[in-house]
């Protein structure tokens, strides 16, 4: 029998089944409104799609709690529409759906050993680190003089994604970019 959460037992990270759908809740603050009864507002993951949506319960409504292991992988490869990883233990190949790792793959590079998240035993998802440091590999030269704060330029990261940094960052640096946001934090 799966395991049952009401919303008082709600945390961030915590994955749960919503009308026959797996969320991971983001984030969630409990209301107490003057009038009326208290309710819980929550931002949803969707773990298939990865859309994000604000939902709204009855406080004490209750759900079913769904299981998540996470696992070490290798990213082996990109092929169409499916991406391969390997198990780092058990050696196991598994093919991810390339819509449900779009996001992430701007930022693995190959070989690369990252986490996969699987939900009652099934493969479904990944999860990166909050940041990478990656190698800028093209970006417009910094012109002498321009030091003016907060003024950006677009740079090409070796994986192929593009973030906005400041105009001091040349071709060959390696800078810590924010996964989440596509931001760059600093200089390596």
């Amino acid at each position: 029998m799966a395991e049952t959460v009401s919303t008082n037992m709600f945390k961030n990270g915590m994955h749960i089944d919503v009308e026959g759908d797996a969320w991971r809740i983001v984030e969630f603050q409990h209301v107490k409104p003057g009038k009326g009864g208290a309710f819980v507002r929550t931002k949803l993951k969707s773990i298939a799609s990865g859309a994000v949506v604000e939902k709204t319960f009855r406080a004490g409504e209750k759900f079913s709690r769904i299981h998540t292991e996470v696992r070490n992988a290798q990213f082996l490869y990109e092929a169409g529409d499916e991406v391969h990883f390997m198990d780092q233990e058990t050696f196991e190949q598994y093919i991810l759906a390339r819509s449900g790792v779009a996001e992430a793959l701007d930022f693995m590079l190959p070989s690369e050993v990252i986490q996969i998240l699987s939900l009652d035993g099934v493969p479904m998802t990944v999860q990166l680190s909050a940041s990478v440091e990656l190698k800028v590999t093209d970006t417009e030269p910094g012109v002498k003089g321009d030091t003016v704060s907060n003024v950006t330029k677009p740079a090409t990261l070796e994986t192929g994604a593009v973030v906005a940094v400041p105009l001091f960052v040349e071709v060959g640096d390696r800078i810590k970019v924010d996964t989440r946001d596509k931001r760059y934090i600093s200089r390596v």
